[in-house]
């Protein structure tokens, strides 16, 4: 099988790696030459523009960021035949589900979305979303999804909104938490030196912190501005860190505790059990050092 990775950013190099390992024939595009002469040199792939590289394919995965996702679809609309499959792999799915299927008549499109970084290794254990809107697609996910799975994924099928509706929470909400906090943290001036004495909780803080800050900002944009319900979750967060900083201020202690017990009843039975605080915290940071 023969893949054309449409974008030679980070995600569509790791795509093109992992393809490679898979034993696919596997064809990179980009408008940026340089990092397609780069990426020749280091991976056995072939390199060609969009068209070229959509004509040859038996599935084409677009790796390209949303600003130029439509261009690029538009681009490559003509090339596609009967048969031929055309997947994304952005953060939001609704608009890039609509774009294909606005200008790619002929072929399949399956919105997807790896719920992962390119610093992940392989697939095992990792998170993916396909999002099919009718029969044809719905089935071709089936297929991708029992491919995914044996390769120990995680897959869930969903339509682009419900995905869209997720991701507000999964990744806006932590995005957002992460850029205020660092904004907060950079204003302490001992800041370097808070690191070098932090224990668990702080690590896990200055992680989120740290790695949202050197994130790419375009993408971080497009998903504070996209996702829906987003504005209304960090209207909420707002709203309840104003409350609890005004029991602090109260300077009441049984106050917080009585606070602090009704919170862990409501995460008990949101939860379906009581899980202790550490191992929720030991967890979440295993999760940021893989």
């Amino acid at each position: 099988m023969r893949i054309a990775i449409l974008g030679a950013g980070k995600m569509g190099v790791w795509f093109a790696k992992f393809f490679l390992a898979e034993g696919y024939s596997v064809v990179v595009a980009s408008r940026n030459k340089d990092k397609l002469s780069k990426l020749k040199s280091e991976l056995a792939v072939e390199t060609a523009d969009f068209a070229e590289a959509v004509k040859g394919a038996d599935r084409v995965l677009i790796c390209v960021s949303i600003s130029a996702f439509e261009e690029v679809v538009k681009t490559i609309a003509p090339s596609i035949r009967d048969g031929q499959m055309v997947m994304d792999i952005c953060s939001i799915k609704k608009f890039p589900v609509d774009v294909m299927h606005k200008h790619i008549k002929r072929g399949l499109v399956l919105g997807t979305h790896p719920v992962f970084g390119p610093g992940s290794r392989g697939v095992e254990h990792k998170a993916f979303v396909l999002t099919p809107t009718n029969a044809a697609e719905q089935e071709f996910a089936e297929d991708f999804k029992d491919w995914l799975e044996q390769k120990q994924a995680r897959v869930f099928v969903m339509s682009p909104e419900r995905h869209d509706a997720l991701m507000s929470v999964v990744l806006g909400m932590p995005h957002f938490l992460g850029l205020v906090t660092c904004d907060a943290l950079l204003e302490q001036a001992d800041y370097a030196e808070t690191k070098k004495v932090a224990g668990t909780t702080y690590r896990m803080l200055f992680t989120l912190a740290e790695a949202t800050a050197l994130e790419t900002p375009d993408l971080y944009a497009t998903l504070q501005l996209n996702l829906p319900e987003l504005e209304k979750l960090e209207s909420c967060f707002i709203e309840k860190a104003c409350e609890w900083l005004k029991l602090i201020q109260q300077k009441d202690p049984a106050a917080i505790a009585r606070k602090m017990e009704q919170l862990k009843a409501k995460l008990m039975k949101a939860n379906g059990e009581y899980t202790r605080s550490y191992d929720i915290m030991y967890k979440m940071l295993e999760a940021t050092e893989n």
